[in-house]
C-alpha cells in the first residue's frame, strides 16, 4: 500500500463512528433448597421448624452487559435476607467476576415458607441454613455471567388489580386496639377489616401493574423473565417458594417447553400493605377463593398477555447506581427498655411464645444496636426502562411515588432487595400504629425512613439516567374543567402524595393544610370525569383535618363544593362528624356555618346543618340519606340571609339566618370544626370554595360533571 492510500484509510477510520457494543444478558437458576432438614423458617411471630419440602425453592438471575457495564439481578426464594449476608455473597461473587459490588442486586420473594437466614421477631437465622445460602448466592451471580450472549429486551405491564387489595385498614376511635406494650394505639392495622362495622376504610391505595420485563435471544427466543408485582405473599405449607415458584415454573413451561434454558421470576413488588383478599368485596377472608395454583395460573395468563406485542430493541447502554445510608433505629426510652428486660430477664433461655415477649426481646436488640446501614440502588436498561429498589417491606404507596417521579418511563419497585431492613410506613401511618409501625427488627427504622428513602431511590434512577426526575399527575378531567370555569377563589385536588399542603388548582395559589393525621392518594370519585385516562385521587381522614384561611374572604355570600365518602358504620359514628365548617363551633353554637352528618338511632344517618349565631337549633333531614362508602356530591351556598344545602344535586333545605352586615370568618375547616371536635372519618377530594353564591344550575351541573 502507498503512504497516501495509507494515510487515507486511517483518516476514513478515524473519521468513522465507533462501533456500538452489543447488548448481552444470560439467565440461571441456582437450586437453594436446604440439603439438612428440620430448618427454622421465618414470617410468623414466633419460632417453628420445618422438616419437608413441598416445592424447591431457587435463586433465578439474569445479567446484562453493553460491553463496559455488567449488571446481574437475583432474585431469591426467601422471606428476607440480612444486607451483612448478602454483601458477603455480593463480595465473594463481584471478585471472582471482577465487578464491583454496587452491580450486584439480590432481592426475596418474600415466600413465608422459605428457610431462616435472617433472624427477625421471634425466630433466629437457621445456622446451618445461612453459610449454605451464601455459598449458592456467590453461584446464583456467576452462573448468568457465564451464559451471556447477545439479546434484546422490552417492557411489558397489565392491571391485575383483582388479584391484590389492601390489607391494612383504619379502625374507628370508638373501637382502638392495645399494641404489644400495653398502649392503647392501634388505630389501623393489616386484616382489621374482618369486622366492617369497626373500620373506616382502607389505609392506601393499592399498585394493581404486573409488570414484565422480558429478555429474548437475538434471534427472538425466550432467554429471560422479570416480573414484579405488589402482593405479599400466598401463603402455603412446608418449604415452598409459594406462588413466586409456580408463577416462574408454569411461564417457563408456558414459553419454553422445550427447556432451553429460558428463566423466569417473580420479583415483590411494594406489598407492605398489601395482600390478596378485598375486604371491601367480603370481611371474610380465604372463603371461596383461589388455590395457591389457580392463582398462580390466572397471574401467568395476565403475564402472557402483557409479553404479547412487546417491542424489543437491543439496548446501547446500561447503569447502575448504588447508595449506602446510616438509618436510626426507634429505640426504647427508659421506661419501655426497663419493662422488656423484666420480662426478658423472666423468660430465660428459653424462646419468646408470646407478643409481648418477642417486642420485649426486640426492644433489646434495637437499644443495642441503635442505627443500620440500608442499601438503595437504581437501574437503567436502555433509554425507557428502569428498576428501584428498597431494602424494606413498602407500602404501595412508596412504590407509586417513586414511579411516578421517574426519569425513566417504564420503571419498577423492588422491595427486600440488598436487605431486609422492615416496614417502612410513610410518618402519618406512624400516627395510626399497628403492626407496621411497631418497633422491632421488622419495623424499626426512624419515622422519616420512607421520605429518606424514596428519595435516595428517585435520586438513584437520576444518576443512572442521566436525567431530572418527573412530575406526572393525570390529566384533568372535565369535571376539573368546569370546576374551574366557574372561578373558584380556591380548588384543592386532593391528590398529593404527601401534605402538609393542600396545592391550590385555581389561579389564586391558595395552599389549604392537611394535619397529620391524614392518608393519602385514595381512590377518588369517577376517574373518567376527573382524572382522564388514570386515577382520581382523594384524601381519607383518620383523626384530623383539612383547614384554610381564605384572605379578604369576609362576605357573607359564598359557596363550598365537595365530594365525600363517609367511612363510619351506622355503629360507630359518635354524634356528629362535621364535613364543612365556616368559623367557630362549640356544641351546637357559634359563629359561621356548618354542615355534617349524625347518626340517630330511630332515623338512620341524616345531614345536619348549622348557621349564623348563637344558640340554633339544627336542622336535620331526614330525606338526605348518606350510603356509606359510597361517594356523595355535598354543596354549602349561602346567599344573603339565607344559607342552602344540595346532597348530589338535590335542594335539601334553606335556613334563613337573619340579618348581619358585620365581617364573616375567613377560615374553613373540611373534616371537623375549629375546635376538632366530631371529626369526620372517610374521604374527601376536590374541595372548591367560590366568594359568590352559586346558582341551582351551577351547583347541579358541578354534581352531574362529576357523578358516576
Amino acid at each position: 500500500m502507498s503512504l497516501n492510500r495509507f494515510l487515507l484509510a486511517g483518516l476514513l477510520l478515524a473519521a468513522a463512528p465507533l462501533a456500538r457494543a452489543e447488548f448481552l444478558a444470560g439467565s440461571a437458576i441456582t437450586d437453594v433448597t436446604p440439603k439438612q432438614l428440620p430448618v427454622l423458617v421465618n414470617g410468623g411471630m414466633t419460632s417453628r421448624s420445618v422438616d419437608k419440602v413441598k416445592t424447591p425453592v431457587n435463586a433465578r438471575s439474569l445479567a446484562f452487559s453493553d460491553g463496559k457495564e455488567k449488571i446481574v439481578i437475583v432474585v431469591v426464594d426467601s422471606c428476607m435476607m440480612g444486607r451483612d449476608l448478602l454483601d458477603q455473597a455480593k463480595e465473594i461473587a463481584a471478585e471472582k467476576a471482577g465487578i464491583p459490588r454496587g452491580s450486584i442486586l439480590i432481592s426475596a420473594t418474600h415466600t413465608h415458607t422459605a428457610p431462616s437466614s435472617m433472624g427477625c421477631l421471634g425466630t433466629d437465622a437457621d445456622p446451618v441454613y445461612s453459610p449454605f445460602l451464601v455459598k449458592k448466592l456467590v453461584e446464583a451471580i456467576l452462573a448468568p455471567l457465564a451464559k451471556l450472549q447477545p439479546a434484546k429486551i422490552g417492557w411489558g405491564e397489565i392491571d391485575a388489580g383483582d388479584y391484590t387489595a389492601l390489607r391494612r385498614w383504619v379502625i374507628h376511635p370508638k373501637f382502638m386496639r392495645e399494641d404489644p406494650f400495653g398502649n392503647l394505639t392501634v388505630r389501623a392495622n393489616m386484616h382489621a377489616a374482618t369486622n366492617w362495622d369497626h373500620v373506616t376504610g382502607p389505609s392506601g391505595p393499592e399498585d394493581p401493574m404486573l409488570q414484565v420485563i422480558s429478555v429474548q435471544t437475538a434471534d427472538g427466543k425466550p432467554l429471560g423473565l422479570l416480573a414484579n408485582f405488589s402482593m405479599h405473599y400466598f401463603g402455603d405449607q412446608d418449604i415452598s417458594a409459594d406462588y413466586f415458584g409456580l408463577f416462574s415454573n408454569g411461564l417457563q413451561d408456558q414459553l419454553d417447553p422445550g427447556k432451553t434454558g429460558f428463566v423466569a421470576m417473580m420479583s415483590h413488588g411494594c406489598s407492605g400493605d398489601i395482600w390478596r383478599h378485598n375486604y371491601e368485596k367480603s370481611p371474610e377472608r380465604g372463603k371461596d377463593g383461589p388455590t395457591i395454583e389457580e392463582y398462580a395460573a390466572d397471574m401467568i395468563a395476565l403475564a402472557l398477555k402483557a409479553i404479547d406485542g412487546i417491542d424489543y430493541e437491543s439496548p446501547a447502554s446500561i447503569a447502575m447506581s448504588e447508595t449506602r445510608m446510616i438509618l436510626n433505629y426507634r429505640v426504647p426510652d427508659k421506661q419501655r427498655l426497663e419493662w422488656a428486660q423484666k420480662i426478658v430477664a423472666e423468660m430465660g433461655d428459653r424462646l419468646p411464645k408470646t407478643q409481648p415477649e418477642v417486642y420485649a426481646k426486640e426492644q433489646i436488640i434495637l437499644h443495642e444496636r441503635q442505627k443500620t446501614e440500608i442499601v438503595v440502588q437504581g437501574i437503567r436498561l436502555g433509554e425507557h426502562i428502569g428498576i428501584a429498589t428498597t431494602p424494606n417491606e413498602t407500602y404501595a404507596l412508596t412504590g407509586l411515588k417513586i414511579k411516578a417521579a421517574s426519569p425513566l418511563p417504564q420503571t419498577m419497585v423492588i422491595e427486600l432487595a440488598n436487605g431486609g431492613d422492615g416496614y417502612i410506613p410513610p410518618p402519618e401511618q406512624h400516627l395510626l400504629g399497628g403492626y407496621n409501625t411497631w418497633p422491632a427488627r421488622s419495623a424499626g427504622l426512624e419515622v422519616n425512613a420512607e421520605p429518606k428513602i424514596t428519595e435516595a431511590a428517585i435520586q438513584m434512577l437520576e444518576q443512572a439516567s442521566g436525567k431530572v426526575r418527573m412530575v406526572r399527575r393525570a390529566t384533568a378531567g372535565e369535571a376539573v374543567e368546569k370546576t374551574l370555569d366557574l372561578k373558584p377563589k380556591a380548588y384543592w385536588r386532593l391528590d398529593e402524595f404527601a401534605g402538609p399542603r393542600a396545592i391550590d388548582s385555581s389561579p389564586n395559589g391558595i395552599d389549604a393544610l392537611i394535619e397529620p393525621r391524614v392518608l393519602f392518594y385514595l381512590p377518588g370519585p369517577n376517574d373518567a370525569a376527573f382524572a382522564e385516562g388514570g386515577i382520581n385521587r382523594s384524601v381519607h381522614l383518620a383523626g384530623d383535618r383539612i383547614s384554610a384561611r381564605i384572605p379578604g374572604m369576609t362576605g357573607r355570600d359564598y359557596t363550598v363544593s365537595l365530594w365525600f365518602w363517609s367511612g363510619s358504620s351506622d355503629e360507630a359514628m359518635q354524634g356528629t362528624e362535621w364535613i364543612i365548617s365556616r368559623g367557630t363551633l362549640y356544641g351546637h353554637t357559634g359563629i359561621g356555618d356548618h354542615v355534617g352528618i349524625h347518626r340517630d338511632a330511630k332515623r338512620g344517618r341524616i345531614l345536619v346543618t348549622e348557621s349564623l349565631g348563637g344558640n340554633r337549633k339544627p336542622l336535620e333531614f331526614d330525606t338526605a340519606q348518606v350510603t356509606r362508602w359510597r361517594w356523595h356530591h355535598l354543596a354549602l351556598t349561602r346567599e344573603g340571609i339565607a344559607s342552602h344545602v344540595f346532597l348530589d344535586g338535590i335542594h335539601l333545605s334553606v335556613m334563613q339566618t337573619g340579618g348581619n352586615d358585620r365581617e364573616h370568618p375567613d377560615t374553613f375547616f373540611f373534616g371537623g370544626s375549629c375546635n376538632g371536635e366530631g371529626n369526620f372519618e372517610g374521604r374527601l377530594d376536590e374541595i372548591a370554595i367560590f366568594d359568590r353564591a352559586l346558582s341551582v344550575e351551577e351547583i347541579i351541573d358541578l354534581y352531574r360533571a362529576g357523578a358516576p
